[in-house]
């Protein structure tokens, strides 16, 4: 049997755009599945997606007209059931013969063979191969049962629109017709009320003729964009506006805004990014063939806030914004058009008068803003409720404030004996840091009650800070107050300063012990208050801010700020971040013993955590690594049914040669590594305790641990434990062990 490549189409009246990618994918996806299960595809077959605003589409190569037959096995029942003690069928064998369409004459064909603990009977057969036809009908409805469609609607069918009732059909869009191609023959199936043909539509306005004719499945993207001016690739589609957008943008000498932090990537990085850009997905899927288009609005606008104008510009209008070389937005903005006239003015008029209103918008609400300072608006913050076991949102602030006090204090209490002292004097003054951090803190959720962020809740935090300036409050505060929902997501960047590092650690502290106080957790896949996103955010701080604090001490400055509306959520809490903290650990690439050997010693201070894990890895390369672990985990053993015992060794109850060898290797060894680890050089630590391989190895060799008499016991046991507090003072080593 010869194969053709296959081609179905769906063409529908025009599908939500945010959803169109995954909708064609899994349409795709699923019809050659199901193709490939009933044995019509080859093992080089493969299916290529299409998808536009109005169609569904996917082209297969190698399909065949007809599945082979093939040999089936079927497990009838038990021989006791099936046959008497004559040998005879019994009546319920002949019942079950005569439902899978055999007869009594079957009997004689049938198989024994042993299942389990009994012997069955078995009936060879031949299933016949399903034609395209048959098979393909069964894939389509598959693949549109299957559809990942956000919301369905029902609609009648236009040719029974008089029997309501009878005849609804449920899909994401209404479909107006169907194509299924094999070669160039039409095969016979239908869904959603609509028989298959070789005809779809192109474009509403542009297309050369209508309907579009397909002659075979082979030519059906570049017939749809001669004939019907549309693009049918998703894929190319999108490559083809990028393109568009980038040539666009260089004319008119800037950047574009949804290339901005993408610097240093090459071309084919660069297109990779910007095709999972969520603003030119969407506008993908709006678009039949792209056509971009320059436009401009008024100068007099670029004094509101760029963020605002950008913000409004994507979000409402779907443009894309245009940036200067310093970053800054300028009054150009580009278009993608639905149609390509051969005087575009109207079009790029009708784009200028609609986003007018918008940015007027904006302005409007950026100067009535103004007229209030953030102070004027604390109160209002104890009207909006926040939680309703929490309180409102003035409530909460000052509890973030409360906090942020805390750890301001703390801060300058760790900082007198760190390294980082200059760093930070350096970074803040001194004389003002308890004061700007108070007033962030008290300031920093009143731009909720603004109106451009009741317009775009997008814009919380950033507002704040650009209101704060206005009202003189300074860099630091006005810095502090727009940064501190960050780390937002992944990747995201830290608080700029000091003031607003303290003020995001106090607003997600508030909101962790908060949750976990009351025993709203996250469960599965679901974290309505994005606690785990919370965590990681306190993990990146801790992690990489300049002054060490430790992670105990700062949840200690949070739980008091709640009083007694919660219990203490400190255990389950601290346990939570380590959990966040070690799976974002093995995310960059550290192994899992490597991470559970330094999380086993729960380490206060987070910004060691990378100093560490380098020293782990660097022991465990080690020769003398592996015998260490084992040995460090049978003393953890030991040590474990004896948790009396305190480290106090005698050297007058050393007897043995082994147990004075290794105590004397201790004697030198360990404070040096002691000295090292104070240092901070863990890996040098490490590797200054390897030294000890032999002298432990020895006194296993040859001393009994467990030794009959009370006090040679106990001092053999001393010098285990400490040996035991030197050897795991950087990480837990017996997690290295195999």
């Amino acid at each position: 049997m010869s194969s053709h490549n296959l081609l179905i189409e769906l063409f529908v009246e025009e599908l939500p755009p945010k959803a169109l990618q995954k909708l064609g994918d899994a349409f795709a996806r699923v019809l050659f599945e199901q193709l490939k299960a009933q044995g019509l595809t080859s093992a080089v077959s493969s299916v290529t997606p299409f998808a536009s605003p109005r169609r569904l589409a996917a082209h297969i190569t190698q399909v065949l007209p007809q599945a082979a037959d093939r040999a089936v096995q079927q497990k009838l029942m038990p021989v006791a059931v099936g046959l008497d003690s004559s040998g005879n069928p019994t009546p319920a064998l002949l019942k079950k013969l005569q439902a899978i369409g055999a007869g009594p004459e079957a009997v004689a064909q049938l198989k024994r063979a042993p299942d389990g603990k009994a012997e069955a009977l078995f009936y060879d057969s031949v299933a016949h191969g399903a034609s395209l036809a048959q098979g393909l009908q069964k894939a389509l409805d598959d693949a549109i049962a299957k559809l990942p469609i956000p919301k369905v609607m029902s609609y009648q069918l236009e040719s029974d629109c008089e029997l309501p009732g009878w005849s609804s059909v449920k899909f994401v869009r209404p479909a107006h017709s169907l194509v299924a191609l094999h070669g160039s023959t039409v095969v016979p199936v239908k869904a959603l009320g609509l028989t298959a043909g070789n005809t779809t539509q192109g474009h509403r306005f542009e297309a050369r003729v209508s309907p579009v004719v397909l002659q075979d499945a082979d030519h059906y993207a570049d017939t749809l964009a001669h004939d019907g001016a549309v693009i049918a690739s998703y894929t190319q589609r999108s490559r083809d506006m990028i393109r568009q957008l980038r040539a666009k943008a260089q004319q008119c000498h800037a950047m574009l805004e949804v290339e901005r932090g993408l610097h240093g990537l090459s071309e084919a990085e660069l297109e990779t990014a910007l095709l999972l850009n969520p603003l030119v997905q969407e506008v993908t899927a709006l678009v039949e063939r792209p056509n971009v288009l320059v436009c401009e609005f008024e100068k007099q606008f670029l004094d509101v806030p760029q963020e605002c104008l950008i913000l409004t510009m994507k979000a409402n209008q779907k443009y894309f914004p245009l940036l200067d070389g310093s970053g800054k937005l300028t009054h150009q903005f580009l278009v993608v058009s639905n149609i390509s006239p051969d005087d575009a003015s109207a079009v790029i008029g009708g784009n200028e008068r609609v986003v007018r209103p918008r940015l007027a918008d904006a302005k409007f609400f950026f100067d009535q803003d103004r007229k209030k300072t953030l102070a004027s608006r604390v109160e209002g913050l104890g009207k909006v409720v926040y939680h309703n076991k929490l309180g409102t949102q003035g409530e909460r602030a000052e509890r973030v404030r409360a906090i942020a006090k805390g750890i301001a204090a703390l801060m300058l209490s760790v900082q007198r004996d760190t390294a980082a002292s200059e760093a930070i004097h350096a970074r803040m003054n001194l004389s003002t840091f308890v004061r700007d951090v108070d007033i962030a803190a008290q300031l920093a959720k009143t731009d909720l009650l603004t109106d451009m962020v009741g317009e775009f809740p997008e814009l919380q935090g950033i507002m704040g800070g650009y209101y704060a300036r206005h009202d003189g409050l300074g860099d630091d505060v006005a810095q502090a107050i727009e940064d501190h929902y960050k780390p937002r997501f992944a990747g995201d960047e830290l608080p700029r300063n000091v003031v607003g590092l303290v003020v995001a650690l106090a607003d997600k502290l508030e909101t962790l012990v908060g949750m976990f106080g009351i025993g709203n957790l996250p469960t599965g896949d679901k974290d309505p208050f994005a606690l785990r996103r919370h965590a990681l955010g306190v993990v990146r701080m801790l992690r990489e801010a300049e002054v060490s604090l430790g992670l105990q001490d700062v949840i200690a400055q949070a739980v008091p700020a709640f009083g007694s509306l919660i219990m203490d959520p400190t255990v389950a809490l601290t346990a939570f971040i380590y959990d966040r903290l070690s799976g974002s650990l093995r995310e960059q690439g550290y192994s899992a013993q490597e991470v559970e050997a330094v999380l086993a010693l729960r380490p206060q201070r987070l910004s060691d955590v990378g100093q560490r894990l380098t020293a782990v890895r660097a022991f465990a390369a080690l020769p003398e690594a592996a015998a260490l672990a084992a040995a460090n985990k049978r003393i953890g053993n030991i040590l474990k049914k004896a948790p009396e015992v305190d480290g106090h060794v005698s050297e007058l109850l050393l007897q043995e040669p082994a147990e004075q060898a290794l105590y004397a290797a201790m004697q030198h060894i360990a404070p040096l590594a002691q000295t090292q680890f104070e240092a901070g050089d863990y890996t040098a630590s490490l590797k200054t305790l390897a030294a000890l391989r032999e002298p432990v190895d020895a006194f296993f060799d040859g001393v009994m641990v467990n030794a009959e008499q009370t006090d040679l016991r106990l001092n053999r046991q001393g010098l285990l434990k400490s040996l035991h507090l030197a050897m795991n003072r950087v990480a837990d080593l017996s997690c290295l062990a195999s």
